[in-house]
């Protein structure tokens, strides 16, 4: 085992764990991210033989500026061209000292190198490896190409996300990835506990579109229990069951400002009635009680928009918070790069990448408060640890290299 402490000097929670990641695009290296924000060590493989996409090897492309620093900070980069024997056996060395081995791509490819489970255990007898495939290593689908997309479609998030009246709209990034990142990383944890307690290493194999459609609570339980075709709806801003009202996104004073409102109970009702000013329609018996506003929710819905279009979503939240009322900015990334509450608990991180600039990435969601984590510094350069890794981790000898880098091996 190695690993890195924090700048701070404080110990993380995962120092002394080594990751080889194989992993590209969002989903696995924002597993593997949360991992080396926690201290664990990250070797990113990657190549110029490789589609120079988020998370591969450039840094400088349109997409893979930002996004690169966001999933990557933290890791060191070396670059194998692993259609190599020579790229082949160091990737395998580098099994030899590692702890786990990550990797998302189809299933042909880790077996196509000689480094499916199986044989990096030949290596390694308690190494952990995290496939991150889109539908698992099993069953019909298995080798179905798939992204975020397309699996938010298979699993029924795009079917749900729009209003009654519309098509199918579906998340507007990737949110499957992210999903599944997270996923990733819980599992690795899991098998790093495992191990600890009985020195086995194993195989997680995650399907991104399970970790998926675990999270559309009852969608299944609701389609299975009730007649076909009698499911659950798109239903836009309101909740298909035990929904309250006023529930939604309602439009304030300005250019394309809202505020999201959610009451459910009767003394929620109240207080927003109070807060903004009673007016006569609050009255109406239709509004008395939850079962009524939910029933005539369209009615109130147009008084409630009424309001709000008198005031900015800032002065709406504010003071319906005040009154106890579940109110929030419908925020745009401007917005949130200023929000005080993020600012506040150190969300965005502020680091240096390898030229000295100042980037702005995600810090971890959590706070332990004695290994705090988070990323301490930018994603790396392509290849920038080359030397690093294989000359201090693996001990390879200068004429090894030389050798290596005439062959091809490291481009």
């Amino acid at each position: 085992m190695t690993g890195e402490a924090g700048t701070s000097g404080v110990r993380l929670a995962l120092e002394g764990i080594r990751v080889l990641d194989f992993t590209w695009i969002h989903a696995g290296p924002s597993a593997t991210r949360i991992l080396a924000d926690q201290g664990a060590q990250v070797i990113k493989v990657e190549s110029n033989q490789a589609l120079a996409v988020v998370g591969g090897p450039s840094s400088s492309t349109n997409r893979g500026l930002g996004q690169r620093h966001n999933w990557n900070a933290g890791k060191l980069s070396i670059s194998l061209n692993m259609k190599t024997p020579q790229a082949v056996d160091i990737a395998k060395r580098l099994v030899a000292v590692s702890d786990v081995v990550a990797e998302n791509f189809s299933g042909r490819v880790m077996p196509g190198w000689g480094m499916d489970f199986e044989s990096i255990r030949q290596v390694r007898p308690d190494i952990i490896m995290l496939s991150m495939s889109g539908f698992g290593r099993t069953g019909p689908w298995k080798d179905r190409v798939s992204y975020g997309q397309t699996l938010q479609a298979w699993s029924g998030f795009t079917e749900l996300t729009g209003f009654p009246d519309t098509d199918p709209s579906g998340p507007a990034s990737a949110y499957s990835d992210a999903v599944g990142g997270m996923a990733g990383a819980q599992a690795v944890l899991l098998a790093l506990i495992h191990r600890a307690r009985t020195g086995e290493g194993q195989w997680i194999d995650l399907s991104q579109f399970e970790s998926l459609s675990a999270l559309l609570e009852t969608l299944v339980l609701d389609s299975s229990g009730n007649k076909a075709g009698a499911g659950i709806q798109r239903t836009g801003n309101r909740l298909p069951h035990g929904g309250g009202a006023p529930h939604g996104a309602y439009r304030c004073r300005g250019e394309d400002r809202w505020v999201a409102i959610a009451v459910f109970t009767d003394q929620e009702w109240q207080g927003f009635c109070r807060a903004i000013g009673s007016p006569d329609w609050v009255e109406d018996q239709r509004f008395a009680v939850a079962e009524g506003r939910s029933r005539h929710a369209g009615d109130l819905d147009a008084l409630v928009e009424a309001w709000t279009m008198q005031h900015s979503p800032e002065e709406v939240m504010h003071l319906l918070q005040a009154a106890g009322v579940g109110a929030g900015v419908v925020q745009s990334g401007a917005d949130l790069a200023q929000d005080p509450q993020l600012e506040e608990r150190g969300f965005f991180r502020r680091v240096l990448d390898a030229h000295g600039t100042t980037r702005t990435i995600e810090g971890p969601p959590y706070k332990l408060s004695l290994t705090p984590g988070g990323p301490q510094r930018g994603a790396p350069e392509f290849g920038a640890d080359q030397t690093r890794v294989l000359r201090d981790v693996l001990g390879m000898p200068d004429e090894e290299l030389a050798e290596c880098a005439i062959a091809g091996v490291f481009e």
